[in-house]
């Protein structure tokens, strides 16, 4: 099931689940503490029930309130809601692998001047991961995402996210790593001033469950950037074409490193705008992921 969080001026952050295609279910109205789907997490974890499990079982036991999500996103016929899509969960931390696609290594070469040091990660045993962002770095649905003053060369990121609990991935989200080529394509020793940054990252639009996604290798993942209303890139992928599944990046990443219940991973991109492209401030990225949804986010220089 697909879990979002609302934000509501008098009633503050609601927790809701999409029990039927554009129908959610307020969990918050049944129990005004469970508010984040962590907590489901919590319970699911000592019960030893799924976090579906423990949603259905919650919304049985009381008559919760019914929310359209036409209404939360403007699309109603009156375009009036007492609610926003926030952020659906706070991740404590953000991580991201790199060169996962094919498409990936080849532009990082083609952007670098050491070449080769791409080449011998997409081909090695050990996964390149940096750290991207913190709480306070990371933004939602419709907020603005972030490109830097100093660079020249600017580029979404769409990727497939998962989430880790007490170190298994228990579902998965939207990421857009938010990348500055110029820096990079320097010296590689400045991936983290390239990564990470205000505004660098964005999740959403929801939280999904990891007994709702089938198979996360073989999810259809798209792109599209907006420019004064015109499309101006598109492009297209699967998570078939990744070099290394979920599975494994969560081992290799949990490998003499905790990481905190909902850190959420950036599994990386096979969808990379022409190296005559950069982002622009006003630009909209729009990013889709088969079973999960679609973020979407303004850009501004930070």
């Amino acid at each position: 099931m697909k879990y979002y969080r609302l934000l509501s001026g008098e009633n503050g952050p609601r927790l809701v689940v999409e029990t039927q295609e554009g129908l959610l279910t307020d969990l918050t109205s049944i129990d005004e503490d469970l508010t984040d789907v962590a907590d489901l997490a919590m319970a699911a974890s000592i019960s030893g029930l799924t976090i579906d499990e423990i949603a259905e079982n919650l919304m049985q036991s009381g008559q919760p309130d019914l929310i359209h999500l036409d209404d939360v996103l403007g699309l109603s016929d009156d375009g009036e809601s007492d609610f926003q899509l926030d952020r659906p969960f706070d991740p404590p931390e953000v991580w991201a692998a790199g060169v996962t696609y094919k498409t990936s290594e080849m532009e990082r070469r083609r952007e670098s001047d050491t070449p080769d040091v791409y080449s011998k990660v997409y081909a090695a045993d050990r996964p390149e991961f940096f750290f991207k962002a913190t709480p306070d770095r990371c933004v939602g649905p419709f907020e603005f995402v972030g490109m830097r003053e100093d660079s020249q060369w600017d580029i979404p990121e769409p990727e497939l996210a998962f989430v880790l609990y007490k170190g298994e991935i228990i579902g998965y989200t939207i990421g857009n790593d938010m990348s500055s080529r110029t820096i990079e394509g320097e010296n590689p020793l400045y991936l983290p001033q390239a990564k990470v940054f205000n505004r660098c990252c964005a999740i959403g639009p929801c939280f999904v469950t990891a007994e709702s996604i089938e198979n996360p290798q073989d999810l259809g993942i798209s792109c599209a950037i907006i420019r004064d209303g015109v499309e101006v890139f598109s492009g297209d992928t699967s998570t078939a074409e990744m070099a290394r599944t979920c599975d494994e990046l969560a081992d290799w990443l949990q490998r003499h490193n905790y990481m905190p219940n909902m850190t959420t991973v950036l599994t990386g991109t096979a969808i990379v705008p022409p190296p005559e492209f950069t982002l622009e401030e006003g630009d909209v990225v729009i990013i889709s992921i088969e079973n999960i949804g679609t973020l979407e986010n303004e850009v501004m220089q930070v």
